[in-house]
């Protein structure tokens, strides 16, 4: 099998060695050239930073807490090393929260994952990630450059559109949302359109059940998925050997106690806390919000640095739906935007083709009508950027658990 470079190969001691330095070079640069952490982490000599529990001594930065130090010291909260004109561009996630890309080839590093997901040199990519606001479309469209692909910036939505160019272009590999995909090839179906040149898929920025995965592969589509996040770029990724996903080699993975910076057990669920390599953004002990669990040994694919097991979840109710996040903030303010509503839960859930779904289930004063239902769907659009259903509920039915997104989806 073959790598795409020999730093995934590396023995397992002298990248943890290597990891380390980089780490004691990126504190000291945060330190000089970053206010918050020349702040943050002014008692800390990074020439101590010898092994993984002085990094955990650190303190947490977390991703919960990004927008209101953004808004409190625009646009950044003084986490970059460049100011606005050093960087090549600048993106705007929910929240809102936004996300610097620095002037380099590959910045975000998901070549890794496209080559691992069988993308390579001279073959074209149907990219369906969105370009604009926030960073997914070009980092799958740099990752493709970065090794040499073409690239289809197909973006979101415009379903036959994206099926007609699939069908005209021929496209060898695709990557986005997996819901996405399925849509696609379904109207392909309805369309009677042979989209079948798609035979490699990298998706992202939702679960892929186990399911979805085998009506791929009875399309003879191999699908791959990978773990990466606006503000760090790659994660993980997985592998032809689909065991656990691979920890990038541009970061590194510490799994906490949620709400805390202590790490868990080997092997028990814990927050994703990620410290990256990446010196215009040199994010240190970022606290993800998201679940997971380190796999023992390495991946039988013969890469070596550490697995997950993948999201399992998130360390509070904020939740991801089809790329996008959801917070308890976002329900209260849709909730001060309609004051007939007196109490409210958000539930996600699947529809019948594991589609991500959302229902808005609101108890309010008075009666409750198609028309109003659809004056908090407008606004639920609004402010998620996602549509959700609204269901009304007697009072005192929704429980009284404090909880103000459910997230009962499976994942078989």
């Amino acid at each position: 099998m073959d790598f795409f470079d020999t730093l995934e190969t590396r023995d397992p001691a002298l990248r943890e060695e290597q990891q380390l330095a980089a780490i004691r070079e990126q504190i000291s640069n945060a330190q000089k050239k970053a206010p918050y952490f020349a702040h943050v982490l002014a008692d800390v000599d990074a020439t101590d930073i010898r092994d993984r529990a002085a990094l955990a001594r650190l303190p947490v930065t977390r991703k919960s807490d990004l927008a209101g130090l953004q808004t409190a010291s625009p646009p950044f909260a003084g986490m970059t090393t460049l100011p606005v004109p050093g960087l090549g561009r600048v993106f705007m996630s929910p929240g809102p929260l936004f996300d610097p890309e620095g002037k380099r080839d590959d910045y975000w590093r998901l070549a890794r994952a496209m080559f691992a997901a069988g993308f390579r040199k001279g073959e074209l990519v149907h990219n369906t990630f969105s370009y604009h606001f926030t960073p997914a479309g070009l980092m799958a469209d740099m990752g493709a450059h970065a090794l040499g692909c073409t690239v289809f910036p197909g973006g979101t939505g415009q379903t036959e559109m994206q099926v007609a160019a699939i069908a005209a272009l021929r496209p060898q590999c695709y990557i986005g949302t997996p819901s996405f995909l399925r849509i696609i090839l379904e109207k392909g179906d309805e369309l009677k359109a042979d989209l079948s040149s798609v035979k490699k898929a990298l998706v992202s920025a939702e679960a892929l059940p186990a399911s979805l995965r085998t009506w791929f592969n009875g399309r003879n589509v191999k699908t791959l998925q990978c773990y990466a996040i606006a503000d760090l770029g790659l994660v993980a990724y997985e592998s032809p050997a689909q065991e656990g996903m691979i920890v990038d080699e541009g970061v590194l993975i510490e799994l906490v106690r949620p709400g805390t910076g202590e790490p868990v057990a080997p092997g028990e669920v814990g927050e994703v806390v990620v410290t990256t390599l990446t010196p215009e953004y040199p994010l240190i002990r970022f606290a993800t919000g998201d679940l997971s669990a380190v796999l023992p040994g390495a991946s039988p694919c013969g890469r070596t640095n550490m697995r997950i097991k993948g999201w399992l979840g998130r360390a509070d109710q904020t939740a991801k739906v089809k790329g996008m996040f959801v917070k308890p903030s976002q329900m209260a303010d849709i909730a001060k935007r309609h004051p007939e509503i007196r109490k409210y839960r958000l539930v996600i859930d699947h529809d019948d083709r594991k589609t991500d779904r959302m229902t808005l289930n609101c108890e309010i004063e008075g009666t409750g009508n198609d028309a109003f239902a659809q004056k908090i769907a407008a606004t639920v659009r609004e402010v998620c950027n996602l549509r959700g259903e609204i269901a009304f509920k007697p009072a005192g039915a929704l429980p009284n658990d404090g909880k103000v997104i459910d997230d009962v989806r499976k994942y078989d």
